[in-house]
């Protein structure tokens, strides 16, 4: 992992706090809309870490609707896999295993 300029990890740790607080309210949507702001701003890990994420809340949101919440899903997968987590402060790893287990994968 490239190190970040502090006001970049400064900003991102808010904005994932924010995200885990909307998450736990199961407010997946507004978790989406709070971490596409830093995922435009990322570059590299970071951006696939973003997006991992933001894949996870918008599989959540859609949850019943069909195959696009696993869909989701599987491409959030696929941008977490290699990361360790925590990553950034974030333990993501319970995050996953939630959306797995609600939408039943």
């Amino acid at each position: 992992m490239r190190p970040l300029c502090l006001g970049v990890y400064l900003k991102g740790v808010g904005v994932l706090s924010e995200a885990l607080r909307l998450w736990r309210e199961g407010r997946y949507f507004e978790v989406h809309e709070v971490l596409e702001e830093a995922w435009r701003e990322a570059r590299g890990e970071e951006r696939r870490f973003l997006q991992g994420l933001i894949l996870l809340a918008a599989a959540l949101h859609q949850q019943g609707l069909g195959k696009s919440g696993l869909r989701n899903l599987r491409k959030a997968e696929a941008r977490l896999k290699d990361l360790p987590s925590p990553y950034l402060g974030l333990d993501w790893r319970p995050l996953l295993l939630e959306a797995r287990r609600r939408l039943g994968a």
